[in-house]
């Protein structure tokens, strides 16, 4: 945790940074109509020390020839990102272990597509994933909860995933099938879901019940029979 003197200081900068991109807008916005009632003239766009943009119609060193009106590009939204993941779904490697998540997803009674996409996002199919914290394989799977399922070799992708799908089984049968709940307490935890029956308040894990839920929803669009 940042002392508040540090604090201090980045919320000084933060608004430094701030005027100074409100100083460049309102000169950008002058600039441009100045700039666009002699539309004939050549324009040319330069930025000062603090960054703030300028726009003249005389050429010079360090000006830019630009052509108006100007667009500027909308950032990627959070749905055209998950989009474009769910479009390059499926690994080359994802194959390889479709007969062991049919097996395992049909003898602890869980949807094999939410299995798929739990291990897209836990791991993306490489069975020798280890996260920071200590997950391991394709389900990242603590070590706690490895021996709790009764995981030998967390890396072995035939029991990996046995164990993966026999906890998430446990989980959903004890959240009622909330599948939401079931994927938040997979990712932070039981102690931190069972009893709230809410999604925890970290960024983190409400990212991660996204993107999962995502990838099932293509999962269960794409292979419905």
């Amino acid at each position: 945790m940042t002392s508040y003197d540090k604090q201090d200081k980045t919320f000084e900068v933060t608004w430094k940074r701030k005027i100074q991109r409100l100083l460049g807008v309102y000169v950008l916005s002058l600039s441009v109509v100045f700039v666009s009632t002699h539309a004939s003239a050549d324009v040319y766009v330069f930025h000062d020390g603090g960054g703030a943009a300028y726009f003249t119609n005389m050429p010079g060193e360090g000006r830019l020839k630009v052509r108006l009106p100007l667009k500027r590009e909308m950032p990627q939204t959070k749905a055209r990102k998950t989009e474009k993941a769910l479009k390059v779904f499926y690994d080359t490697r994802g194959a390889d272990f479709e007969p062991v998540i049919s097996s395992a997803s049909e003898l602890f009674a869980v949807d094999p597509n939410l299995v798929r996409a739990v291990i897209k996002a836990e791991s993306n199919f490489n069975p020798t994933a280890v996260s920071p914290k200590g997950a391991m394989g394709l389900m990242q799977l603590m070590p706690a909860t490895a021996r709790e399922m009764g995981v030998v070799d967390p890396f072995d992708p035939v029991d990996n995933i046995h164990g993966g799908v026999a906890y998430l089984s446990w989980l959903l049968e004890t959240l009622k099938g909330d599948v939401a709940l079931a994927l938040s307490a997979y990712n932070a935890g039981p102690s931190r879901v069972f009893g709230q029956n809410r999604i925890p308040p970290f960024e983190e894990t409400r990212n991660y019940v996204d993107t999962v839920l995502n990838y099932y929803k293509y999962l269960k669009g794409k292979n419905k029979l």
